[in-house]
């Protein structure tokens, strides 16, 4: 209890606020890397999902990819990755690894977000007269956005944990505090820099989380709220005893 007292403190104390490595400047680096990360790997990976899912090739590829991406150790990635560039490309090697990091989740979200839609509803949408274009952008991405956003809550989650290493090559972030306070043994330190990387994934977390329950459609949601609630009627009136 005395060290969590310890970090808040540390948190607390205006030194941490001013100056080149302040708390504010930390955390901007944090974000920076966090947000060029993501959208780059958005880039990448979120068309080559959306591809993946709308004409069901390529899936079994897509999956082995991810599942091989998801078990490279990332910090032995970024050494790598920084002994290739060379010490004059440090920030573009980081920037490469957060961005591979990222791509599994989106990749995922991506497709998954497609295939989910049943094809009685594509059907029923290319019957109406649709065009390919308007089925895709009217029906498949609105019916598919919510995996979509919940595969970029993963991997902007991932990204955030993961560029606290970035502190190991002198890029800054959050997880300089955590870095040098294992150096200095001040453990007050690193307690501190670990809560602001878990209160900032909180955070992102809390925003996507309201952003994907906000993407279902709202017939979507009162269908599925009409069959979760008529479920227990239905099975209440069932047991209901007929009256004589």
């Amino acid at each position: 209890m005395n060290l969590f007292i310890d970090a808040i403190r540390w948190m607390l104390d205006p030194a941490q606020w001013t100056g080149t490595y302040a708390l504010p400047v930390l955390l901007g680096q944090h974000l920076l890397y966090t947000v060029l990360s993501v959208l780059i790997a958005a880039v990448i990976a979120v068309p080559a999902g959306w591809l993946i899912g709308h004409t069901g090739r390529g899936r079994e590829v897509a999956v082995a990819i991810s599942g091989a991406a998801r078990a490279i150790p990332s910090f032995g990635l970024l050494i790598l990755l920084v002994l290739l560039f060379g010490v004059l490309q440090v920030p573009a090697a980081a920037l490469v690894t957060f961005v591979l990091l990222a791509i599994p989740s989106l990749l995922a979200g991506a497709y998954t977000g497609i295939e989910a839609i049943e094809p009685r509803v594509l059907d029923a949408a290319k019957a109406m007269g649709m065009t390919p274009w308007q089925v895709f952008w009217k029906v498949e991405f609105r019916l598919g956005l919510p995996l979509l956003i919940g595969g970029l809550r993963a991997a902007t989650l991932q990204v955030i944990a993961t560029v606290t290493i970035a502190a190991w090559v002198n890029l800054g972030g959050l997880g300089f505090p955590i870095i040098q306070g294992i150096q200095l043994n001040q453990f007050d330190q690193v307690l501190a820099g670990a809560l602001l990387v878990a209160m900032l994934a909180l955070i992102a977390d809390l925003l996507f989380a309201l952003a994907q329950r906000a993407a279902v459609p709202a017939g979507v949601r009162a269908s599925a709220g009409s069959r979760t609630e008529g479920g227990p009627r239905r099975r209440a009136r069932a047991l209901r005893p007929a009256r004589s």
